[in-house]
């Protein structure tokens, strides 16, 4: 018993109410660990946590009311950022101050991650970032972690606001990973709802000409990718944590018709979706050709590397 309450560790968890935050603390709760989920509204996230998460009320912008928790964690996550969509669907457009409130958010989590770093004595052994495949150009090239960024406001996004926040840990002595995360495929979040109703109302399609490429990846390897890079000392800098076979959009949407039994003919034409979105419009008719491999190349094997059985797993 007590080699094993010696394993047991404290995790700290930034945007913990998001997608990736509930299913990396459940993941760490199961094992017995220490989890506290940074949140400015935490009585919302009692609803969507599982018991025994502690949570500690923050700004997004500062350390006080939490650095104590920094002294010797194992890890700090950090997830927080506004949403890229909104949490009102009928006000998806990217307008300027949407942008700066996107741009913000980012900086001002990682400032105060790196704030808290810096005050307490015993540093946390990893510090992990996130950002996402929009770091890289738009394409048909295969996008490594070597890749130069991309341009445009998905990749300033991704470099300037969120990756360059937490940067100073290094200078501190404290390893940083920063984890370039595709669309994670969830039936109830995330893209993947709209594509079903689409299908299952026999509408199913690809978006545009469909020729735009979709890495998409299972939340069970967000997980064990997240859980791989914090238990391998070895592993600091970009990390893509995306399926190795990511296919164009049109594939996408004939795989999942043939999970659901439905045509995928219909293309959702591109003027209609930049009418509806506006210049978020982009993130639906472009898309980036990521591929994993540092993380592969370290040993990581996915538990779900094709769409059809990721797919079956999450629907059927």
């Amino acid at each position: 018993m007590a080699n094993k309450e010696e394993r047991l560790m404290r995790f700290i968890i930034t945007g913990g109410t998001g997608l990736i935050g509930q299913a990396l603390t459940s993941d760490l709760l199961k094992e017995g660990h220490e989890v506290i989920v940074l949140s400015r509204n935490p009585a919302m996230g009692k609803d969507v946590l599982p018991q025994g998460t502690r949570f500690v009320g923050w700004d997004a912008k500062t350390s006080e009311s939490w650095v104590e928790w920094a002294e010797g964690a194992a890890a700090i996550i950090n997830l927080a950022g506004e949403r890229l969509a909104g949490p009102n669907p009928f006000k998806l457009r990217w307008t300027d101050r949407r942008k700066d409130l996107i741009c913000e958010s980012r900086l001002h989590a990682g400032q105060a991650v790196s704030q808290a770093v810096e005050a307490v004595k015993e540093k946390p052994k990893v510090v992990v970032q996130a950002s996402g495949i929009n770091y890289y150009p738009i394409g048909d090239d295969i996008a490594t972690e070597e890749t130069p960024p991309g341009e445009g406001f998905l990749p300033h996004i991704c470099l300037n606001c969120w990756e360059i926040s937490t940067q100073p840990v290094e200078d501190l002595g404290v390893r940083r990973v920063v984890m370039r995360t595709g669309p994670v495929l969830h039936p109830k979040s995330g893209p993947l709802p709209p594509m079903v109703l689409q299908s299952k109302l026999f509408l199913g399609g690809p978006l545009g000409e469909g020729q735009q490429w979709f890495s998409w990846i299972h939340p069970t390897d967000v997980v064990g990718g997240i859980r791989f890079l914090i238990d391998h000392p070895q592993a600091t800098g970009a990390f893509n944590l995306c399926a190795p076979n990511p296919l164009t959009n049109a594939t996408f949407s004939q795989v999942l018709g043939r999970v659901l039994r439905r045509p995928s003919i219909l293309p959702l034409p591109s003027f209609v979706l930049k009418l509806i979105f506006g210049e978020m419009a982009s993130t639906m008719l472009t898309g980036v050709r990521a591929v994993p491999t540092r993380l592969q190349a370290m040993g990581y094997t996915f538990r779900f590397p094709e769409a059809g059985e990721a797919l079956k797993d999450l629907l059927l």
